[in-house]
């Protein structure tokens, strides 16, 4: 047998050196991120009083119940404390509006977004003491609701893609 046609009968392209294909997740293919909603009664500038703290199907084997359901409820907690008092804040801004030409409302706004900043921070710490090394990103973001161009602040949870060792330069 020659080795010339050997190598004819099978060229490096259709050998399948760790080919992806759009079903499974491989080494270069990453799942969509895991969007959570806000699905409190309150939302004020898109910030709701609570996340949905059900754990998701995508998520099953990454991480566990109970890690998940103790990033939601820390940042439900910090959300209990700050929509309740922005809330108190809009009605003193919308009843002084008048008198203090719409300077009453910097106060919610700059509660808003500390409010904001102490949530990034809590995801960053539970980022980096705990999802990144299982492959996981938290973060907030805002899109766009569906029936119309308001925002809202929804929890983004990111696969950080993996990197493939055996791959050659």
């Amino acid at each position: 047998m020659d080795i010339e046609a050997i190598e004819d009968s099978e060229s490096f392209t259709d050998l399948n050196y760790g080919s992806i294909n759009s079903s499974s997740y491989g080494p270069g293919v990453n799942p969509e991120p895991v969007v959570i909603r806000g699905c409190g009664n309150m939302t004020v500038f898109g910030l709701h009083n609570k996340f949905k703290n059900d754990f998701p199907v995508t998520l099953l084997s990454r991480v566990a119940p109970e890690e998940y359901k103790a990033t939601i409820e820390k940042v439900n907690s910090l959300l209990r404390k700050a929509v309740p008092l922005q809330m108190k804040w809009v009605l003193f801004g919308c009843l002084c509006c008048c008198c203090t030409l719409g300077c009453s409302f910097w106060p919610v706004i700059c509660i808003s977004k500390k409010t904001k900043l102490s949530i990034e921070k809590l995801l960053e710490w539970e980022n980096t003491h705990l999802y990144r090394r299982l492959g996981l990103k938290w973060k907030l973001a805002q899109v766009h609701l569906d029936s119309s161009s308001m925002l809202e602040y929804v929890l983004v949870i990111d696969f950080i893609p993996k990197c493939n060792l055996y791959k050659p330069d």
